[in-house]
């Protein structure tokens, strides 16, 4: 008894649509053998029938001319809707016209069958039309596990390729001990400073989501040039020599030359390698041309740079040093301000101001901390000792 009903589980269901009990009944006799057959008396009926956790039909027979609803909006209905557009529709009817044949095709019915039915002719296209169900079904889950095992190898990729940034990153300033949440800072500012002015005329088509994102990835490597910056230069408190500044200054060029090697090793040219090129090289350049290493002006500054710009000096300024307290971030909005036009894109500065208690929760959530101030000083001292 009950393997006859697991049996039955294991038909495919079914559903028949008419409004006539005696054409319900020959369909039923004719299919329950083979099938479990489900059947509806009317259009709203069928689409809630088709709408079954438990009994979904494999295939719908359905007749046109009902009262209420008749078989073209059952089937438009029923193509309209994703959780049944999967489900094909034959059309039974008497109606021979060549039009309406034509309109239930066009509906998205995958056949049409006349009455008076002709059982060995429904038999087969029933099954035909259930085995390339079958096989369309199978095609569908085999590109669904493709497509979840593509998804899942890029998202590995993609986290190797981030812990390598990272790892790149930090390298490039390990003198550094809160490095990591300068970097997670700068991210979250750029990345917030980027959707605030995609949509607006002037940045319209420059900063798509995708761009975005690429832009999140690369910006912890904005300052891997600082790897050839001896520390005595990185550390020294005070101010810079003029030799020191023109050493510091090459470390723009230096980051370029690393991501070039990188991307020689890579053999290709990656998305994220080019925009982090852009910003390594040109996120010390001004709006005003005074900037290094190439004196860029304006928009000759690549756009990544330029988020990149206001993004990096405005932690700097919060940020408290081994030899300097970081300044308030009222303080350092004011300072960004005042170089809105000179060093920075006016819009962008705007946009920084506009968003500034989104700024200020960014750099609430990534703190530096007293432990990784000490862990500076220590540094520091070992570096100088070293030097000396």
């Amino acid at each position: 008894m009950n393997s006859l009903k697991h049996s039955e589980k294991l038909k495919p269901v079914i559903l028949l649509v008419d409004d006539d009990p005696i054409n319900l009944l020959v369909l039923t006799q004719l299919l329950e053998d083979a099938y479990r057959v489900v059947a509806a008396d009317g259009g709203l009926a069928c689409i809630e029938k088709a709408h079954s956790a438990f009994a979904r039909p494999a295939l719908i027979l359905l007749d046109i001319m009902m009262p209420q609803m008749d078989g073209f909006e059952v089937c438009q209905r029923l193509k309209d809707d994703p959780q049944t557009s999967d489900i094909p529709v034959i059309f039974v009817s008497a109606k021979i016209d060549a039009n309406d044949e034509e309109r239930g095709l066009a509906l998205g019915a995958v056949d049409f069958i006349h009455k008076p039915i002709s059982p060995p002719i429904l038999l087969a296209r029933v099954a035909t039309h259930l085995a390339l169900k079958e096989q369309a079904d199978m095609l569908r889950n085999r590109n669904d596990a493709l497509e979840h095992l593509v998804q899942e190898r890029t998202r590995e990729i993609v986290a190797v390729q981030d812990a390598a940034i990272f790892a790149m990153a930090l390298l490039a300033e390990v003198s550094d001990a809160e490095i990591l949440n300068h970097l997670r800072r700068v991210q979250h500012y750029v990345v917030a400073l980027a959707q605030t002015v995609r949509d607006r005329p002037r940045f319209a088509g420059q900063l798509p989501q995708s761009a975005i994102d690429t832009l999140f990835r690369s910006v912890p490597l904005h300052d891997i040039g600082n790897a050839g910056v001896p520390d005595r230069v990185l550390l020294k408190p005070g101010r810079l020599s003029a030799s020191d500044i023109e050493t510091m200054n090459l470390h723009a060029v230096t980051g370029l030359d690393v991501l070039e090697q990188a991307e020689r090793a890579t053999g290709g040219s990656l998305a994220f390698l080019n925009t982090a090129k852009d910003i390594v090289l040109s996120h010390h350049e001004r709006w005003d041309g005074k900037g290094y290493p190439k004196g860029l002006m304006g928009e000759a500054i690549p756009l990544a740079a330029r988020l990149v710009a206001i993004a990096d000096v405005y932690d700097a300024l919060i940020t408290h040093k081994v030899y300097k307290e970081g300044k308030s971030h009222h303080d350092a909005m004011q300072i960004i301000y005042q170089e809105r036009g000179a060093h920075f894109d006016p819009d962008l500065v705007d946009a920084f101001v506009e968003i500034q208690e989104e700024i200020a929760a960014i750099a609430a959530r990534y703190p530096d901390t007293e432990e990784g101030m000490q862990k500076k000083i220590d540094y520091m001292i070992r570096a100088i000792a070293e030097d000396a």
